[in-house]
């Protein structure tokens, strides 16, 4: 017999507001429970004598060249981040619609965007690499040659290091969905040349020590980064979930950098400069340095710190009536991987430790979970990260106590999500 959600004993109850067993989940006992809690019965569902629809009556439609999603789902769009377009015409961001999407990986068409002088229409034929600088032999490289070479393909995040900068600057919670909120942030299946290959066959010299790696957009964005990490596991990305990578991701070709801010991964890559120190550069010593609560930087902070939030429910959705769902959300970390996520209905009084679902994989977006049911009463939801170095997401709090009151990188704080008596869930500061 199934079971009914208002069955659940006491004991399968872990924290206030709520919030129930993760081992639920694995339990068939609650399967179908949900449509209960949805407010669905046997008179709204599909009846043995419902009318046949007719789209089984009639030949369907061919076979086309590239599939495009549902009619009915082409709203669901990357959000156009309007403020910025005040800072520069051809400053321009999209965040990618967590809250509209299940799962880990980003469809390539909704992947966040963020351009410092619009997106170039690169001729892939004439698009060149090169890699030079303290080597013993200069490289020069074409999209045909590249495509010999031995390539890997990896699943990982790409975070802009301003994603949820509206929490951190604005004095009151801006009310908007997960794409504007946290939307500069994209999980993709990646594939292309180790970056060591290439550096092993030009030979970096003993003193080469950094690699200043720059994009043929129009402001040519440059970042300084350590040959350690080209040579871990830096990738030369040709491909994004199986096909080649998308124009506003760098088309014919971008770098990958794990773990590393969102900028350091240069787009329409062109130059690899291998140098004995760091640039300098204007996009790494001006517009991307932390400024700390007594006014110093911070130098060269390039992975990013572990972070969650939920995303089902989250701001502008409508809880559909007192019942039984399912909280849901993402949890990353640059430092490597997830090692537990925890769940919060009461504001962070009490705690319960949500299930993960795997493979659980370094450096990429993990998806967790945990069974709620919820009795229709205000109250708070937070998720809580802890990454495998033992790092845990902060406080907002705590977070802006350490940062000057202009900065706005690198905001890895706890998202609460305030759920109204009439279900209207709303972001809030705690």
């Amino acid at each position: 017999m199934t079971k009914s959600i208002s069955d659940v004993s006491g004991d399968e109850v872990v924290a206030g507001g709520g919030l129930l067993s993760r081992r639920l989940l694995l339990k068939s006992s609650l399967i179908g429970t949900g449509a209960v809690a949805a407010g669905l019965t046997a008179s709204t569902g599909a009846l043995a004598e419902a009318d046949i629809p007719d789209w089984v009556t009639v030949s369907g439609e061919r076979a086309r060249g590239y599939g495009l999603p549902a009619e009915s789902e082409t709203d669901v769009q990357r959000a156009i981040i309007e403020p910025w377009q005040e800072v520069a015409a051809a400053f321009s961001l999209s965040g990618t619609p967590h809250h509209r999407l299940r799962g880990t990986i980003t469809p390539s068409g909704l992947h966040f965007e963020v351009h410092h002088g619009g997106r170039p229409d690169v001729d892939p034929a004439r698009h060149r690499l090169m890699l030079h600088g303290l080597v013993e032999r200069p490289l020069k490289f074409d999209l045909e040659s590249l495509e010999r070479y031995p390539m890997v393909t990896a699943t990982h995040f790409l975070e802009c290091a301003g994603n949820s900068l509206f929490n951190a600057i604005m004095p009151e919670p801006m009310q908007a969905g997960c794409d504007m909120l946290h939307g500069l942030l994209s999980n993709s299946e990646w594939t292309g040349v180790p970056l060591s290959v290439l550096m092993d066959e030009a030979g970096v010299k003993p003193e080469g020590l950094w690699v200043v790696a720059a994009g043929s957009d129009g402001p040519a964005l440059a970042r300084s980064i350590p040959i350690e990490k080209i040579m871990n596991d830096g990738i030369l990305a040709l491909y994004q979930n199986g096909e080649r990578i998308r124009p506003e991701q760098g088309y014919p070709m971008r770098l990958l950098l794990p773990g590393f801010e969102g900028n350091m991964n240069v787009k329409w890559l062109t130059s690899l400069w291998v140098t004995d120190a760091p640039a300098h550069t204007k996009h790494e010593s001006g517009e991307y340095t932390e400024i700390l609560a007594d006014g110093s930087s911070v130098k060269f902070t390039f992975a990013l710190g572990v972070k969650s939030f939920i995303t089902h429910p989250s701001a502008t959705m409508t809880m559909n009536g007192p019942g039984f769902y399912e909280i849901s959300g993402l949890a990353w970390s640059g430092a490597g991987r997830v090692e537990r996520v925890e769940v919060s209905a009461d504001g962070g009084q009490s705690w319960a430790e949500a299930a993960l679902d795997g493979p659980i994989n370094p450096r990429a977006l993990t998806r967790f979970r945990l069974p709620w049911r919820w009795d229709g009463s205000p109250l708070v939801l937070m998720s809580r990260a802890t990454d495998e170095t033992g790092a845990v997401q902060p406080a907002r709090s705590d977070w802006k106590a350490k940062y000057d009151p202009s900065n706005f990188l690198h905001y890895n704080a706890i998202q609460p999500w305030q759920i109204t008596a009439e279900g209207a869930v709303q972001n809030v500061y705690m």
